[in-house]
């Protein structure tokens, strides 16, 4: 079997494998873009994998006119950038010691040994420089059935990283088949061991939990994820079960999937600092939270703080009540988030300064956002009077 793509065969790539091969050793495309490509998506990134020591690739793309940044000492990554584009180079390893995230590593490795020391099967895959595909662990069957299955022990990858508890959710809500359900013995060591992501960072919490929720149906790993402890134990607090009804409010309205609108929806406390949201995606959770928990209508959400207040306020707030969306109601947030007061503070002008000046206008607004935003200039000025 070969695979084909254009991330994969454009020029910048050919001349990392050029490079590498013209030098005797083997170059591998692997993992996430391998996966993707044979999935019928369309490859992100580039991984390559190599039986090259990480100094023999720094030196072989040096002298092919590439540039090399030594990104991960204790990994043996180097990233090589070619035509502006950066491709990660790994070098083949196996693990003979592991310390949770860091491990004692051997690079006197074959393709096999690499592979078993990664995280899922499916993401044990490797293509030559012409798409050829090569599987050493039977991943193949488990990618054309959509079955995320970790290499070996469940237990000895989790131990490895404990973040693979969510990697697993995540790539199941992304890559899984939600009719056949998920891995038992994968489910049995997330929650035995569910209590050893307390040593992870916040942002690897983070990132990892947004990708979740960004899947186009994160709800069955979510619920996968509340029912074995995972879920409590990054977010204290939340409940998965709005998150259904809420995919299917944003599907119905058309609505793109939209992870911190989905946050909003499943809670949990202290969730933004819990999960290091940056500055603008914390402020945004915020006011979905606000925009649920107060009696402001979402068209004025949409108003004072954008449409993404008003469908976030809209729909998670539906969600939760296990109500419908009618179309008018997403028509009058969008036309909301559009909608400018017609009375401006000259219109008052000069009868009114200050503090009273402001005090009108203020009158103003709420009457126009009674009115549904439909008040005239006229309308609003005689009411002033």
């Amino acid at each position: 079997m070969k695979i084909r793509d254009d991330v994969l065969e454009r020029a910048a790539t050919a001349r990392v494998f050029d490079a590498i091969e013209g030098g005797g050793h083997l170059a591998l495309f692997v993992g996430g873009c391998v996966r993707d490509v044979l999935m019928g998506k369309p490859a992100r990134e580039v991984d390559m994998a190599t039986d090259a020591l990480p100094e023999r690739v720094a030196e072989l793309a040096g002298a092919a006119g590439l540039k090399a940044v030594h990104t991960g000492a204790g990994h043996g990554t180097v990233t090589v950038v070619s035509q502006g584009v950066p491709h990660e180079v790994t070098t083949f390893r196996r693990d003979t010691q592991t310390f949770g995230r860091r491990a004692a590593v051997d690079h006197d490795a074959s393709i096999r040994d690499d592979a078993m020391r990664r995280d899922f099967t499916m993401n044990a895959l490797y293509a030559r420089s012409d798409g050829a595909v090569i599987d050493p662990l039977g991943g193949m069957a488990d990618l054309k059935a959509r079955r995320v299955r970790f290499v070996g022990s469940p237990r000895d990858r989790i131990r490895e990283d404990y973040l693979r508890i969510l990697r697993f959710f995540r790539m199941h809500a992304w890559h899984g088949d939600p009719e056949a359900g998920m891995d038992a013995d994968a489910l049995a060591a997330a929650a035995e061991l569910a209590d050893g992501m307390s040593i992870l960072s916040r942002e690897r919490v983070g990132a990892e939990t947004v990708k979740l929720l960004a899947a186009p149906d994160p709800a069955p790993a979510a619920a996968a994820m509340a029912a074995c402890g995972a879920l409590a134990r990054i977010l204290p607090g939340a409940d998965a079960a709005p998150l259904a009804p809420l995919v299917h409010l944003e599907r119905e309205c058309g609505v793109a999937p939209d992870a911190l609108r989905r946050l909003a929806a499943i809670g949990g406390a202290d969730a933004a600092a819990r999960l290091r949201l940056d500055a603008k995606s914390a402020k945004r959770l915020d006011l979905a939270r606000r925009g649920v928990e107060s009696a402001t209508p979402p068209p004025e959400a949409a108003y004072r703080h954008g449409i993404a207040a008003g469908l976030d306020a809209l729909l998670v707030g539906r969600a939760l009540a296990g109500a419908p969306v009618q179309a008018r109601e997403t028509a009058a947030v969008e036309r909301a988030a559009a909608a400018q007061l017609p009375v401006r503070a000259a219109d008052l002008m000069p009868e009114l300064s200050g503090a009273a000046l402001g005090k009108r206008i203020a009158e103003i607004e709420r009457r126009w956002i009674e009115s549904g935003f439909t008040a005239g200039r006229d309308e609003l000025l005689r009411g002033a009077d």
